[in-house]
């Protein structure tokens, strides 16, 4: 079982997120919540890629430095990204400063611009791979058959650094599947919002 734990205010959550205060907010309000808008999926399989190998606290304090360098995250726009702006990103000490990570986010960016084309909406797409049995909330995993063949299908469309383990860290962070605790107190909000969604076409 995934261990729970009183937090601040005495209700049950995962344990994972009573580190910090941070931690908290962002699994109470956005872990496993549903997303659609496409530049906010595009912000959060970017920054689950700057967080391999990294603590996703890093990532959590450095956000809005990333959103900032990144035009919001803005596909469109930082798909024009060109040598002069990774320079600068690498100048940026409020971002994780690797050269890869930081060249995969502006390629994507162009992938991205790419499949809106083709699909309608990375909502669209991504949405497709949600998978047909939810989550029980027992036990947290690396990765999936779905997030594996989500990964695949980004490789085939020319992705970079998005792994099997990126694309479920994603998966949880866009809301497409329900990790909480069976006894923590933010499940039952994320599970009524998943039930109501629209799944984008």
């Amino acid at each position: 079982m995934i261990p729970t734990a009183a937090g601040p205010d005495g209700q049950p959550r995962c344990q994972w997120c009573l580190a910090t205060d941070r931690y908290i907010h962002y699994h109470d309000h956005e872990w496993g919540f549903p997303v659609a808008d496409d530049r906010r999926l595009f912000e959060k399989i970017s920054l689950e890629a700057f967080q391999s190998g990294l603590s996703w606290y890093t990532i959590l304090v450095k956000r809005e430095h990333f959103r900032a360098a990144f035009a919001q995250f803005d596909f469109h726009q930082v798909a024009q990204f060109g040598a002069a702006d990774v320079q600068r990103l690498l100048q940026d000490a409020g971002i994780v400063r690797h050269r890869g990570k930081i060249e995969a986010v502006i390629h994507n960016a162009a992938r991205a611009v790419e499949m809106v084309a083709q699909e309608g909406s990375l909502a669209a797409f991504f949405w497709r791979y949600r998978p047909t049995t939810p989550s029980d909330g027992t036990v947290l995993q690396a990765h999936t058959t779905q997030s594996q063949a989500l990964a695949k299908a980004l490789k085939q469309r020319g992705w970079k650094f998005v792994g099997p383990t990126t694309a479920y860290a994603f998966m949880q962070s866009m809301g497409m599947v329900n990790d909480h605790a069976p006894e923590c107190v933010t499940r039952a909000a994320v599970e009524a919002m998943q039930q109501n969604f629209q799944l984008p076409r």
